[in-house]
């Protein structure tokens, strides 16, 4: 196998793998990786506003938002506004939602920060210069990323999804 083509199948490996947690995620808590993430950040920061938990988690307001709006829905999260400043919204577990994340997998970016810091600093450098090397060579060092790992369809450019499938 080529030099290039190795480098392709380790890239392939890392969106499999990402994927298939992805999915154990989904079968064991029903939830994605960045609903996850934001709950965890309100269990950890405890009363929170949306900006702080955008913030932490890198991810827009937005965004934020309409996770809280799903998992609000789905009686895992609930919000209030502040009663010192009317346009702070605070957001909080339920009861539900602290259950289901006490019972959820770590996500994987955990997993993978403990065994990327176990390594020394040269070779972490080495592999932060390479990653963005390759990010460069494929034109994607302009998307818009959060170091949240998560997969979702892959849109082609001509705005159909890609099934993988000739």
């Amino acid at each position: 196998m080529n030099n290039y083509e190795q480098v392709l199948v380790a890239l392939r490996r890392v969106i499999r793998a990402t994927d298939l947690h992805s999915k154990r995620l989904s079968k064991h808590a029903g939830l994605t990786g960045p609903q996850l993430l934001i709950m965890r950040t309100i269990r950890e920061l405890g009363e929170v506003t949306i900006g702080t938990i955008a913030d932490k988690v890198s991810l827009s307001q937005a965004t934020v938002t309409t996770i809280l709006d799903r998992l609000e829905h789905r009686n895992l999260v609930y919000r209030v506004r502040s009663t010192q400043d009317k346009r702070k919204v605070h957001a909080h577990l339920t009861e539900q939602g602290a259950e289901i994340l006490a019972r959820a997998p770590l996500p994987l970016q955990e997993e993978f920060i403990e065994k990327f810091q176990n390594l020394q600093e040269w070779e972490q450098t080495m592999i932060l210069s390479s990653l963005q090397r390759v990010a460069n060579m494929m034109d994607a060092d302009k998307i818009d990323a959060s170091p949240v790992l998560d997969v979702g369809p892959v849109l082609r450019e001509d705005g159909w999804k890609d099934t993988g499938k000739k």
